[in-house]
């Protein structure tokens, strides 16, 4: 059964609601400071995903090959215009100030949709527990997810906790379709496709620190061919 998405989403939810009620009486110094730690957290789950890597250039060449199909197919922008276009669809365009004032909510609130809903870390986490049963990802990622939403609502209100019912929607599906997988799955494919997950996870860690803008969403591919090549490895190499 599969527990993960609904953790993950829950997280979300009770945090925007607990962010709604706390509204801006959060400290200024939190907000600015714990986006930091977000990215601390997940440069260490990705450190212990690398470790699992049993083929070594199976992992290099997925994430070259995926990050280059994800740059030739523009990957992060598809995703950030889908979110735009479902924006303007929803969102009552306002004239003149009120459209400016408006525009600083939009791009934060884009962002987030983003973050939540199709970043490496719930991808790989819903994909990785449709296949093993393992939902440790996505709770390390429901912890994350918690504050951030607490964060987030304090100035963008309870929008950010509705985020939930797509992230969930999005998480089950993957998980679901991941389950057909596992039959033709091996130790050794297993190893690699988490490995190349963990440098996922890297990224998205540099790039929450501001260390490093990696566009994560442009390295999703990696983690579709890595099996495939870790299979042709061990045919062909092993």
């Amino acid at each position: 059964m599969l527990t993960g998405p609904f953790i993950n989403a829950a997280a979300v939810l009770i945090g925007g609601t607990i962010g709604a009620l706390l509204s801006h009486r959060l400290p200024e110094r939190v907000r600015n400071s714990m986006p930091s730690i977000f990215g601390l957290a997940s440069l260490g789950i990705g450190i212990l995903l690398v470790i699992k890597c049993v083929n070594l250039p199976v992992m290099v060449l997925a994430t070259l090959v995926g990050t280059l199909i994800g740059e030739l197919c523009y990957v992060e922008r598809g995703i950030s215009s889908s979110v735009n276009a479902l924006r303007d669809l929803v969102q009552k365009r306002k004239k003149g100030e009120a459209d400016s004032a408006h525009e600083p909510f939009i791009q934060s609130l884009v962002a987030i949709i983003i973050l939540f809903c199709a970043s490496g870390t719930g991808i790989f986490g819903a994909m990785r527990e449709g296949m093993t049963g393992d939902p440790s990802i996505l709770i390390a990622k429901a912890f994350l997810d918690f504050f951030t939403a607490i964060i987030f609502t304090t100035s963008l209100g309870f929008a950010v906790a509705v985020i939930s019912v797509p992230m969930l929607i999005i998480q089950l599906t993957l998980a679901t379709c991941s389950t057909l997988i596992l039959p033709l799955t091996t130790p050794a494919m297993m190893g690699d496709f988490t490995a190349v997950g963990g440098v996922l996870l890297l990224a998205t860690g540099l790039r929450i620190c501001g260390i490093k803008m990696f566009a994560v969403a442009n390295m999703l591919p990696a983690l579709v061919i890595a099996m495939p090549i870790s299979a042709l490895w061990a045919a062909f190499f092993a």
